[in-house]
């Protein structure tokens, strides 16, 4: 008989109190409507408005879903993902925002379509098929494409989402790529998917419509941007 799947939907969260139960209401929602198996693995970052007692609410809303670790202040992205991949037990892992931007309606989409070719990635694109972006100015939107035009002239990965946030792994494939990343920040998520692709593993993608988000800030500045490009750079002379 064969193995049932188990996704492990890794969120970090950075003051997202308000965005957080809505979240895991609609993740818990989208797998048990679908009856599949999964784990929520919230990696909090000291946020000072209070998301981890949101969380430790929501595994009382949620037994046996929800496991929450703790961080003593702000890391960075990428180390949330490798902190939050060591206590992942599912065979798939799942990353995606919690501010409620990625909606947890595309997650059975991802899962049908890595189902079809057993994809060892799927990734959500802004930027392919009926996918879009909702709620952001036109600086915010020159900046992404921009990035992702920079990204990839340079470096040819063939996909056409390389800053979104939103994806799909078989768990060995990332456990294997994410230690040889050396980001942290924005580039971090370009950076995984590169590597990936050079190191000969398959990505399809699904279009996602990008919502931004409706309660906090973004976490973006003008420092992760530079790090961005200079990533870019690096990473050119690495792959």
């Amino acid at each position: 008989m064969a193995t049932k799947n188990k996704y492990s939907v890794i969120l970090p969260t950075y003051n997202e109190r308000k965005n957080l139960p809505v979240a895991v209401s609609l993740i818990n929602d989208n797998f048990t409507k679908n009856n599949l198996d999964y784990e929520v693995v919230i990696v909090d970052d000291g946020s000072p408005d209070g998301t981890a007692d949101v969380a430790r609410q929501l595994q009382k809303a949620f037994p046996r879903r929800i496991i929450l670790k703790e961080r003593a202040g702000k890391l960075g992205l990428g180390t949330a993902y490798i902190h939050g991949l060591q206590f992942a037990t599912g065979n798939f892992v799942i990353i995606m925002d919690a501010d409620f931007s990625h909606h947890p309606k595309f997650i059975p989409k991802m899962i049908e379509k890595q189902a079809t070719n057993d994809y060892d990635i799927v990734t959500g694109t802004r930027y392919a098929g009926d996918g879009g972006v909702y709620g952001w100015d036109l600086k915010r939107k020159v900046i992404s494409r921009g990035a992702n035009l920079f990204a990839d002239t340079l470096l040819r990965p063939g996909v056409s989402d390389l800053t979104g946030s939103f994806r799909l792994y078989k768990k060995d494939v990332l456990q294997n790529v994410i230690t040889k990343v050396q980001s942290k920040g924005y580039v971090f998520q370009m950076e995984l998917m590169v590597l990936a692709k050079s190191m000969g593993y398959s990505v399809a993608e699904v279009p996602i419509s990008f919502v931004d988000r409706v309660y906090g800030d973004s976490k973006l500045s003008g420092d992760e941007i530079t790090q961005y490009f200079t990533g870019v750079l690096s990473l050119w002379t690495r792959v």
